[in-house]
């Protein structure tokens, strides 16, 4: 979904997608340390509930950061606002136009998630 992106919104995407890989990086430590932690476990059990955590982070990863071009900007963008890693006042730098269409797009697979989910 390419569209137009100015200029000061793919320099503030660059800057901010620095911070939001390390808000998420911090976050996936985070929840790996109670499972890491848990001795009511096997180390195996253990293991498995690393390795499936990290795939599923793994697919979060690769939709808000692999492959940053302006082209993808939008959509990275708001997968990194669906997924709590941008906070409102960074958002409010973009232009209107591009917090729009963030917005409707965070939106959206905020439905889809909880469609899935619930299924």
């Amino acid at each position: 979904m390419a569209r137009d992106v100015p200029e000061s919104d793919w320099k503030r995407f660059r800057e901010l997608r620095e911070l939001a890989l390390e808000r998420f990086c911090k976050r996936v430590f985070s929840e790996l340390e109670p499972l890491l932690q848990n001795v009511s476990r096997t180390y195996y059990e253990r293991y498995l509930d690393v390795f499936h955590l990290l795939k599923e982070r793994d697919r979060e990863l690769a939709r808000a950061f692999d492959d940053p071009r302006r082209s993808h900007m939008i959509e990275q963008l708001a997968a990194m606002h669906a997924s709590g890693l941008v906070e409102a006042g960074e958002l409010a730098l973009f232009t209107a136009s591009t917090r729009t269409a963030v917005e409707e797009l965070a939106k959206a697979a905020a439905r889809e998630d909880r469609r899935l989910t619930s299924a």
